[in-house]
């Protein structure tokens, strides 16, 4: 996996597109003067989260005594789910947790921008090819970054692309999502019965 598709993988999975809506709901309590700051700290607490986990999930993996193509096809399976509710979302479920005044780590830091999946994703970068961690931890922080722009900018974002653009964003992230899984999946299998 090249950077660029591991740039690609890790923004794909925080689904920025989708969470601004989150974002921008989680902060209604919030006074508009504190809005930047709250995002500010709490991108900066996702950051400190995935970047910990990249070096640190190998640790957890190996406690848990997880093989590299058992983690690869359930990497490939959990990203399938996950792309399976961004094309047909279920619209009696809501993904939205309910905050009351500022929220703090939860649930703008984890789950939406640091969550389960993306976490299992570094994890996967990490055992297939350790010895790339500097590629790895570029790719993260890219994904970070360009997450971070649309978030802080979330409000702007959801108004200029209004919610049939973001549902259309969604939908078409999910699509390649479905791909990308598969192609891990695959990848997984073929490592085992290799």
């Amino acid at each position: 996996m090249t950077i660029g598709s591991a740039f690609v993988l890790l923004f794909l999975v925080i689904d920025p597109f989708g969470n601004v809506p989150f974002f921008v709901a989680a902060l209604n309590g919030v006074h508009p003067d504190r809005r930047r700051k709250v995002i500010v700290r709490e991108l900066l607490i996702a950051l400190v989260v995935m970047v910990s986990f990249l070096f640190l999930g190998k640790v957890f993996l190996g406690v848990l005594g997880i093989s590299i193509p058992a983690l690869t096809i359930a990497g490939g399976v959990i990203l399938f789910l996950i792309a399976i509710k961004m094309v047909f979302p279920n619209h009696s479920q809501s993904n939205k947790e309910e905050v009351e005044g500022e929220p703090f780590i939860v649930p703008l830091a984890i789950p939406y921008v640091a969550g389960p999946s993306l976490l299992a994703s570094e994890l996967l970068l990490m055992s297939q090819a350790p010895d790339r961690w500097a590629t790895w931890l570029l790719a993260v922080v890219a994904a970070w970054a360009a997450t971070s722009i649309i978030v802080f900018f979330g409000s702007q974002v959801a108004s200029r692309l209004g919610a049939r653009g973001l549902i259309a964003i969604e939908r078409l992230m999910g699509m390649i999502l479905v791909a990308i899984s598969i192609q891990m999946f695959l990848n997984g299998a073929e490592l085992y019965l290799n």
